[in-house]
Parts: structure tokens; C-alpha cells; sequence
């Protein structure tokens, strides 16, 4: 596994991953040359691990301490928020002081969004424990808390000084967390890479029993992918980087309609993009047979697809209307056009999407 370098002139950083040339403490000062002490975040669930990341930090010289969040996706909101802006206060933080996120999506996105604002921005390194944080969210700099009428509403761009992945933290993951965490390695191959995608139907089984080797080439692949993007538009000004959020409008929905517990993030994924997909095949955008392999594919890594949700589809199309892509109201969607390639398509009816939405979650 080869460092993925992200080039973004001075904000370019480095994805490094454990067994190469290098140890932590090597990655840590190329990365935060400057720190003098630091705020380790986790929540719950990765305490274990930020405490060695903690120790490990002190063992340089670099004076830290450890901040814990509750588990959940419910705790991406303004009281943990908070919290952790007092807990840099405490230190007391200079502009020097990285912020060092230890956990899954959610730690990343909370604890990076505390980065981004404290003194009107820290260093922030992403140490990412799950399969999701290691393949997406610990890469491209965004960050943020979500809000009651929607995800991920309140936040922003803000790059790491650096991304530290080391296989060895999904030994310990729970399965439902691994396979929530697949959802986004198929959607890699769907927007941007046909054979990587038909790789992972040829490899499903030693993927879902996390053989090293094939989880070491998903995560290093996932990676450079999306450096791929983020380089090209890095704030989501062009448009391509949108093609990043591939199913994420209805899943978003799902997700914010469930109280940002009922589902995992990777699961309301799964769901989707199935949604999406069959909302191209629609549109006339695709033919069944795209629809069909991804649907194969995530029941194969024990996603769900095929799903009831416990909330009426006019309300889950009243959230879609304030989704980021969303456009005065207007329904905007990343569909794709086949296997590898995806498009942003404009003003999609309502009525279509309610069909789908009553047609694909039916069962």
C-alpha cells in the first residue's frame, strides 16, 4: 500500500498507510512539524485506540488530551460541537495545535469541524477506524454537524494536514460497521471505475471475510479515487465533485427522517443508489442490467436494497427539497449513465421520484 499524495498546492497532503516505510511518530511530525500539543478526539467506541494515538503523540514530545464524544451519528450536532470548542479553549489551543480525529464518519466530520473553526482553523489529522472513514469521509477536507431538517447542513471545507489508515483498526469493527462501509467502495466503482467495480463482484467473498490483502486494495483504491476528484474541485464549484454523492439524496433523507440512528450511514447508502439507479433506468438514462448488478452486489456484502422505510415518501421528498444539490427547491440527482460513469441531472419531477420512492422501497 503506497501513500496517495492529495495535490491541492498548499493545502496537498499525504494518505499514509500502516506496514510502509515509517512509523506514526515519523508521519506525525512530517505532518504537524509545529505542534507543541494537541486534542485527541474518539468517541466511545475508539477511546481504546485514541488513547494509544494519545500516548504515542506524548511519547514525541507533543503535550496532549483526550476528548470523548458519544457514539452515534446524533452526536454530530452544536452541544458536542460545542463541547469540543471548550475542550480546545481548555488546553488553551494556538493556531498550532492540530486536532487529531480518531474514529469513524462521525468523529471525523464533528472533530474536523471543531478544527475548521476554533481560531478560524487548526491542523487537523484524520486517524480513521472504520472501513467508511478509511474509503471516504477522512479524505477531501469536508466536515460538519447535522441539523433537524437535515444532514450535514452546518459545517466546512477544511483540509487535513494529513490521513494516518491502518488496516489492523477493522479487526475490531463490528460487522454491521464493516458491511455499512462497503456501500461506499460500490459506489467507486459505480461513478468512476467499471473494472474496479466488476473486480469487487469477482471478489465479494474475500471482501466480506476481510481478507487483508483485498481489503488493503479497496481502501488504497477508494482513496486515490477520491483524491482523483477532490483535486479537481475541492469545494464542489464545478459540479464533478458531486458525483461523490451517488444515492447520498435519498439516503440523506432516510437518515435525517430516522433521527440519525435508524439506519447507518453505509445502509441508507445501499438503499440509495438503488433508488437512484432506478430512477435513471427511468429517465431512460440506463437499461435494468446496471440496476440489477449493483443490486447483487450489496445484498452479496449484506446490504439492504430493497427496504420500507417507517416514513411517508412526501416527507422524505420534503427533505430532498433542502439537500445541498438541491436548487430553489428544484430536485437535483447524480445518476448514472453506466457502470463507471455518473451525471448530474437537473429539475427531475417530484411525481418520479415519489414512484420510485413507493415502487423501490416497497417491500
Amino acid at each position: 500500500m503506497e501513500s496517495v499524495r492529495v495535490n491541492l498546492g498548499p493545502r496537498s497532503y499525504d494518505i499514509r498507510f500502516a506496514g510502509e516505510a515509517g512509523s506514526f511518530a515519523d508521519f506525525v511530525r512530517f505532518s504537524v512539524p509545529r505542534a507543541r500539543h494537541a486534542l485527541v478526539v474518539a468517541d466511545a467506541h475508539t477511546a481504546p485506540h485514541a488513547e494509544h494515538v494519545r500516548d504515542a503523540i506524548r511519547a514525541i514530545g507533543i503535550r496532549s488530551e483526550l476528548a470523548i464524544v458519544p457514539s452515534g451519528e446524533a452526536t454530530k450536532s452544536l452541544e458536542q460541537f460545542g463541547k469540543l470548542l471548550d475542550a480546545l479553549a481548555d488546553l488553551p489551543a494556538d493556531r498550532q495545535t492540530p486536532v487529531f480525529a480518531v474514529g469513524g464518519g462521525v468523529v471525523g466530520d464533528l472533530a474536523g469541524f471543531a478544527a475548521a473553526s476554533y481560531n478560524r482553523g487548526l491542523p487537523l489529522v484524520m486517524v480513521p477506524t472504520t472501513l467508511l472513514s478509511m474509503v471516504d469521509s477522512s479524505v477531501g477536507g469536508k466536515t460538519g454537524i447535522n441539523h433537524a431538517k437535515g444532514k450535514n447542513l452546518i459545517g466546512a471545507f477544511h483540509q487535513p494536514a494529513g490521513v494516518w489508515i491502518d488496516p489492523a483498526f477493522l479487526e475490531t469493527l463490528p460487522d454491521r460497521e464493516f458491511r455499512s462501509g462497503l456501500a461506499e467502495v460500490v459506489k467507486y466503482g459505480v461513478i468512476q471505475d467499471a473494472e474496479f467495480f466488476a473486480w469487487q463482484e469477482a471478489n465479494a467473498t474475500a471482501i466480506r471475510s476481510r481478507d487483508r490483502g483485498a481489503i488493503e486494495r479497496i481502501v488504497a483504491r477508494c482513496c486515490r479515487l477520491k483524491a482523483d476528484v477532490v483535486e479537481q474541485d475541492e469545494r464542489e464549484e464545478t459540479g464533478l465533485r458531486a458525483i461523490l454523492n451517488y444515492g447520498h439524496t435519498f439516503a440523506h433523507a432516510f437518515e435525517t427522517l430516522g433521527g440519525y440512528g435508524a439506519w447507518l450511514h453505509g445502509e441508507a447508502v445501499a438503499a440509495g443508489m438503488v433508488c437512484a439507479s432506478r430512477l435513471a433506468e427511468r429517465l431512460g438514462r440506463i437499461d435494468a442490467t446496471v440496476t440489477r448488478r449493483q443490486v447483487k452486489l450489496l445484498e452479496a456484502f449484506g446490504l439492504p436494497v430493497l427496504r420500507k422505510p417507517d416514513w411517508p415518501a412526501d416527507a422524505l421528498i420534503d427533505i430532498m427539497r433542502r439537500d445541498k444539490k438541491a436548487a430553489a427547491g428544484r430536485l437535483r440527482f447524480i445518476l448514472p449513465t453506466k457502470l463507471g460513469h455518473v451525471e448530474f441531472v437537473d429539475d427531475v419531477p417530484e411525481e418520479l421520484v415519489l414512484e420510485i420512492l413507493n415502487w423501490n422501497l416497497s417491500v
